[in-house]
């Protein structure tokens, strides 16, 4: 492999510039401010974990994690959620804390790709977690909060679907007592979106045509509030009956919250199978094929950190966000130049702290004493030209 030259970076890392970041930036804090006056509280975790504890607890597949050895030869890990990291805290530093435990966040995560898949190695995530509450109100509140804060980012258009994992795996154990492998390959087909896989993995089942109407039944139950009463009519299933019955009431308080025209149920939706244990959601917005938002229930996790206690959560994808969607832009606030020779530095750079005091912007330059021009006003530094290179007012001290 030849020596990358010096302005090459890897592949699925990008450079932000200013104006890029100035974006980032004003979701980053709309949305936390948001999450804020929610009662959510910010937290930050390391950039790196160890392997056997967060990597393995983490709901990325292996193969996707950046790994690393520190110099004990210790296996570690890049996070590549902000999840895992939570549940480890929530688990030891917060153990004292009353439940429920609510905690938000901003950060980088990494995941390995291929490098001719096109996708980001390193993106952004804005978040939060709801720990402790395995109540509808809980996994309702997240998803309108969710709602919220994609509102507060700028995204006008954008639906959220509602899937729930349990219903999926009610059915499956009805129709498919026992065969678990075959019940994998169904999930795999519908976690991918593939839905004539999905029909081709049931033909090659080859099971009897009660079977197949219950399987392929699960691709139309996609609308609104009178899915949940289509589902009931599908499964007998205990498991799914109650998944059912646990969405139904988010849904109710989903309509209490006043934000209910914003979401649909998908119960081929199924998010991470191997992660979430209860209803799950995306987000998706008009501009982006791809979800700016995704979350769910995962109470699980917490147990592989001593901790047998629920969660719920969700996260936008904030650089994906900034990429795709169209927001309003603000007007870059242009600096005042404080412009002063040798002689009158201290006086220069008085004024220069005085209006940073006001919350102007000011850069500061130190000029020759031999000046053409020594304007201190903006008319007479509008007649040198100097207003034309960006700058709101200037200021001389010669």
């Amino acid at each position: 492999m030849s020596k990358p030259k010096g302005f090459e970076k890897p592949a699925g890392v990008r450079d932000y510039l200013p104006h890029a970041v100035t974006r980032l930036r004003r979701i980053e804090q709309q949305v936390l401010a948001c999450m804020d006056r929610w009662g959510y509280r910010q937290i930050m975790t390391p950039t790196m974990e160890y392997y056997d504890t967060v990597g393995v607890a983490s709901s990325t597949s292996d193969q996707k994690l950046f790994k690393l050895l520190n110099n004990r030869g210790t296996t570690m890990v890049l996070r590549s959620d902000i999840t895992a990291p939570i549940a480890r805290v929530v688990a030891s530093l917060l153990k004292e804390e009353p439940l429920p435990i609510r905690l938000s966040y901003h950060a980088n995560v990494f995941r390995a790709i291929e490098e001719e898949a096109g996708r980001e190695a390193e993106f952004f995530q804005t978040g939060v977690e709801l720990v402790g509450d395995d109540s509808p109100e809980a996994d309702a509140e997240v998803v309108a909060l969710a709602i919220e804060s994609l509102q507060a980012a700028g995204v006008e258009q954008f639906r959220i679907a509602l899937g729930h994992v349990g219903f999926l795996n009610g059915l499956l154990e009805e129709v498919l007592p026992e065969r678990v492998e075959d019940q994998e390959n169904l999930k795999h087909d519908l976690l991918n979106r593939d839905y004539v896989g999905y029909r081709n993995t049931i033909s090659a089942l080859q099971l009897n045509e009660s079977q197949t109407i219950k399987l392929e039944g699960i691709l139309r139950l996609r609308g609104g509030r009178e899915i949940c009463e289509q589902a009931l009519e599908l499964s007998g299933n205990p498991l799914a009956r109650s998944s059912i019955d646990h969405l139904c009431k988010v849904w109710e308080v989903l309509e209490a919250y006043d934000v209910s025209e914003h979401v649909l149920i998908d119960l081929t939706m199924i998010g991470d199978f191997s992660y979430y244990t209860g209803m799950t959601f995306e987000g998706y917005a008009a501009e982006i094929g791809s979800p700016v938002a995704n979350g769910g229930r995962y109470d699980k996790l917490l147990q592989q950190f001593g901790r047998n206690i629920p969660a719920t959560g969700f996260a936008l994808k904030t650089n994906r966000i900034l990429d795709g969607v169209r927001v309003e832009e603000t007007p870059a606030r242009l600096p005042v130049l404080i412009q002063y020779t040798v002689e009158q530095r201290k006086e220069g750079l008085a004024k220069a702290a005085l209006l940073r005091s006001e919350g102007r912007v000011v850069v500061t330059s130190l000029i020759n004493g031999d000046a053409e021009w020594q304007s201190d006003n903006q008319a007479e530094a509008s007649e040198s030209g100097l207003l034309h290179k960006g700058y709101e007012e200037i200021f001389t001290f010669s």
